[in-house]
């Protein structure tokens, strides 16, 4: 298996609490993400995949860092609409019942599916999306996403770092201790140098499993080591071209300091070809919510 041919790093619950988050949620519009460490209740939907996704509120954050990788810096403000977003990693076991195919080295179909490729992740989401009677988003000649469209599609790289954070400013969304990683991660400590299966660890405080370690997640964007600092503040969507596709959250052969909440890394998009990606690339999917879902996850006040 080939090395990765490019690394960008240069590389909760009292009831009047809950009943706060649900007015927030409901009529704060664009609000500022909540602190790391409160809980979050788990809002989720549950697709025909047997996939479970996490309804991602509106809001703003700081994503990146002030001191850190030219390509992570500067920290900026970002302000994001609301997404729903799968709990896991997309596993071998829901990718080859709808593709029919797993390129993963590491078979086992609770595990997360990997070494696939940017490509083949967005025709799962295609796929996806034909199979619930969606409009998908990825033009299968260009590539180019449809962000209007009512498919699935990989997030963009501030849509993951949101869901990663869960409202957290730190390293990690538990802190900034690296020695804490083992008890939140699947990393290079703690793998036996291998991929695991889904959801071992407690997810982050907004439902999300293995958003740190396990394999990396393919996003949607181009890879710029300079985007931060011009990029709209807005639903940022990544450059409108580039040779590579950024991957996020570490893997099962990364050191503490490659699984961050901010870290970035990038590899070739490649073909169809398992061998142009890596046994630690994986993804999972976003989608915009229905109108109705958007009403169940936010009732009108009494």
């Amino acid at each position: 298996m080939r090395k990765r041919r490019g690394s960008a790093q240069n590389k909760a619950g009292a009831a009047a609490w809950l009943f706060l988050a649900v007015i927030v949620a409901a009529f704060g519009g664009c609000t500022e993400a909540k602190k790391a460490g409160e809980a979050t209740p788990s809002n989720t939907v549950k697709t025909s995949s047997g996939l479970e996704m996490v309804y991602i509120p509106a809001g703003e954050f700081s994503m990146g860092v002030s001191e850190g990788p030219i390509d992570a810096k500067p920290a900026h403000l970002v302000k994001l609409d609301s997404f729903l977003m799968d709990q896991t990693e997309v596993t071998q076991a829901v990718y080859e019942k709808l593709m029919g195919t797993n390129p993963s080295r590491q078979k086992n179909p609770k595990n997360p599916v990997e070494q696939v490729t940017w490509v083949n992740a967005v025709r799962f989401c295609n796929a996806r999306s034909d199979q619930e009677g969606l409009s998908p988003c990825y033009n299968t000649n260009t590539w180019e996403c449809n962000f209007g469209a009512s498919g699935y599609r990989l997030p963009t790289e501030a849509e993951w770092e949101y869901a990663c954070r869960a409202g957290s400013t730190n390293q990690y969304y538990f802190g900034d201790r690296a020695e804490e990683l083992k008890s939140h991660a699947w990393f290079e400590n703690n793998t036996q140098s291998r991929p695991h299966p889904v959801s071992h660890w407690k997810p982050n405080p907004w439902g999300l499993y293995d958003m740190l370690g396990n394999v990396s997640e393919w996003c949607n964007d181009f890879y710029s080591p300079k985007y931060y600092r011009n990029s709209p503040k807005e639903n940022p969507q990544g450059p409108a071209e580039g040779e590579k596709r950024i991957l996020r959250g570490g893997a099962w052969s990364s050191k503490p300091e490659n699984c961050t909440s901010w870290v970035r890394n990038c590899d070739e998009a490649g073909s169809t070809d398992v061998c142009l990606t890596m046994d630690s690339d994986g993804f999972r999917c976003v989608r915009k919510p229905s109108s109705a879902e958007i009403a169940l996850m936010n009732p009108a006040r009494p």
